[in-house]
């Protein structure tokens, strides 16, 4: 039996598009670049993207 194909890592958008002084969103907090790239991105980039949005919304202090 084949194995089931993992599915793609989901983009974090939440529809709140608007870019800060740095240009980076709001919402998601992507950069312009990240947002232009994600699907071209493959998994493990996305992953690595992910983690500097979770980055920046700690330093911002949009989560705990």
């Amino acid at each position: 039996m084949s194995e089931a194909k993992p599915r793609p890592v989901a983009s974090p958008c939440v529809s709140i598009c608007a870019l800060d002084e740095q240009d980076i969103c709001t919402g998601c907090q992507r950069s312009v670049e990240e947002i232009s790239r994600w699907s071209q991105m493959d998994d493990d980039e996305r992953r690595a993207v992910l983690t500097v949005c979770h980055q920046r919304a700690m330093a911002a202090g949009l989560m705990l």
